[in-house]
């Protein structure tokens, strides 16, 4: 019987993804990648499943899914999207990397949670969506969430051995993008191509506009809500431009706690895969020669509407956390496809959240019926 860990990556082709097979490729003797998923990009699924051997793939786009199934590439398991479900109910399964893109994350990693795997979690509009059900099921079945956002996965590793009871603060870091310099009254004549150079991080498209608007950040706050139990009032968000400190925690006696490390994904993969041990890290550290000047200031939530519409979301609860992903979701799409301006997306999202019909503790099938009437709000607006 194998003593290898089994992983199922679901979003293997993003940017996640890739970071996590090149983390297992280190290590032959603790990992084995058992399923693979991406949406569209079938040429390199196929080359990750010919080199990493899984027993399936999962195309979750179906006209995708029927060309890599037609085209006997492969001699695994060529899975459409309801493949997900049965990964995430594999035996051969005990970790599962959920690093989709969006809400499409999330009934696969509820299915996860419910059939008592690991999650590795990447996707973080799971817990803004349905933070409320995911982490009352995992209570239920005893599965583990570990975090693999660098903030959140640095929040995590401070609490290792602390009482919940003794957090003052929670304390995000944020980089603050590629705009952070640049007046308000210039975000209208910003191009796509400016918005997708991040300073520090090489991430998937959609990440990386949220983290030019500081969606992405918001979203990290309503995340923390979930993961550690923590109200609004104790998530802060700090600029941190150097990217260094991932996060930190502010305890009752005024102690703080900080994770460090360079800007780099691989190692909060490497640490939810491993833990609770940790492994010889094989990829760049720290230089504090290099990085010995840290800097931290407030965030501009007039020049940063975004992350102000994601406190207001929590402070809400119920659906509106659930309109703001989606209406961000859509408000980004258009931007990418030259629809929107870049300063009409917290805009439109605003006014979506107007629209919210609203449910204080909605259910699956109330979150994806929100989630549908607040695309198709965004969708038709002009």
């Amino acid at each position: 019987m194998s003593n290898l860990t089994k992983i199922a990556i679901f979003g293997s082709t993003g940017s996640i993804g890739k970071s996590s097979l090149e983390v297992i490729a280190h290590y032959p003797d603790k990992f084995e990648v058992t399923y693979l998923s991406t949406n569209q990009n079938i040429e390199l699924l196929t080359e990750q499943a010919k080199k990493f051997k899984p027993k399936g793939v999962i195309v979750c786009d179906d006209k995708s899914f029927q060309t890599l199934k037609n085209s006997n590439l492969l001699s695994c398991k060529v899975l459409p999207i309801e493949g997900l479900i049965e990964a995430a109910q594999s035996d051969e399964v005990d970790v599962v990397i959920a690093a989709m893109v969006g809400f499409a994350g999330l009934e696969s990693s509820l299915e996860a949670v419910k059939n008592k795997k690991r999650i590795a979690l990447a996707n973080k509009e799971t817990l803004v969506v349905a933070g409320h059900l995911i982490t009352k099921l995992a209570k239920e079945n005893n599965a583990i969430i570990v975090p693999i956002d660098s903030e959140h996965s640095a929040i995590y590793q401070c609490l290792l051995g602390e009482k919940r009871e003794n957090i003052s603060k929670i304390i995000l870091t944020a980089s603050g993008g590629p705009f952070l310099n640049r007046p308000l009254s210039e975000f209208k004549n910003i191009t796509i191509a400016e918005a997708l150079k991040h300073p520090n991080w090489k991430m998937g498209n959609k990440i990386t506009i949220d983290s030019a608007t500081l969606m992405n950040k918001g979203l990290e706050v309503i995340e923390a809500h979930w993961l550690f139990g923590v109200n609004k009032e104790s998530i802060d968000v700090l600029i941190h431009p150097q990217s260094i400190v991932h996060s930190m925690v502010e305890f009752k006696d005024g102690s703080v706690k900080a994770q460090l490390g360079i800007p780099d994904m691989k190692l909060p993969i490497q640490y939810a895969l491993s833990y609770p041990d940790r492994l010889d890290y094989n990829f760049a550290k720290m230089d504090f020669e290099k990085y010995n000047t840290l800097t931290f200031f407030k965030p501009d939530l007039n020049k940063f509407k975004c992350l102000d519409l994601a406190y207001k979301s929590l402070n809400y609860g119920g659906t509106y956390p659930v309109a703001l992903n989606a209406a961000n979701e859509v408000a980004v799409k258009m931007f990418l496809n030259n629809n929107l301006s870049f300063n009409d997306i917290p805009e439109l999202i605003e006014k979506a959240l107007e629209k919210n019909n609203f449910s204080a503790e909605p259910n699956l099938e109330e979150i994806i019926e929100c989630d549908r009437v607040t695309r198709e709000f965004c969708s038709n607006f002009v």
